[in-house]
């Protein structure tokens, strides 16, 4: 069963395994998060059972993104789709996390601005670093030319393609 796995998603070395595990540990705590946020803390089976469930249909979810971008995306190895997720989800919560602080640092809070400049300004805030941390991640997840190159097309997208030339 496990020859079976690591023929399908091109494993060649064992230490590749980390990634479609890693991949499982999120899927489940993101299942159990979501579970736990549908359910409040009414009972511990309610919670578990939907999170089990929330596991499978997030599980085929991300294996159908997958299916649909194996062509699209540039990649040697089916298991490093598994990597670039990780990387854009941990790139996600990064940079939200140090929207906050900076926001609070220069004086930005829900209380003295108006609650609609407020987010704007957040979702701002946030893609900057987005941007800075999604070519981080990937370098330290060893795909920083996967990034690099689709940091170019989004800038492009964005109108600063100048900057990159």
């Amino acid at each position: 069963m496990l020859e079976t796995f690591k023929s399908r998603w091109e494993i060649q070395k064992n230490w590749q395994l980390l990634f479609p595990v890693l991949g499982l540990i999120g899927l489940g705590y993101s299942a159990y998060k979501l579970a736990f946020a549908l359910t409040g803390s009414y009972t511990f089976l309610l919670t578990i059972s939907i999170a089990v469930l929330l596991f499978y249909l997030l599980l085929k979810l991300t294996l159908f993104i997958f299916k649909k971008l194996e062509n699209k995306w540039i990649l040697d190895y089916k298991w490093e789709m598994i990597r670039v997720f990780i990387v854009f989800a941990v790139t996600g919560s990064s940079s939200m996390l140090i929207g906050k602080p900076i926001m609070k640092f220069i004086g930005i809070t829900k209380e003295n601005l108006n609650p609609i400049i407020y987010w704007v300004l957040f979702i701002i805030i946030g893609l900057i670093f987005y941007q800075i941390l999604l070519v981080t991640f990937g370098w330290l997840f060893g795909q920083f030319k996967f990034f690099w190159e689709f940091e170019k097309k989004m800038l492009k997208r964005f109108g600063l393609g100048k900057l990159i030339k």
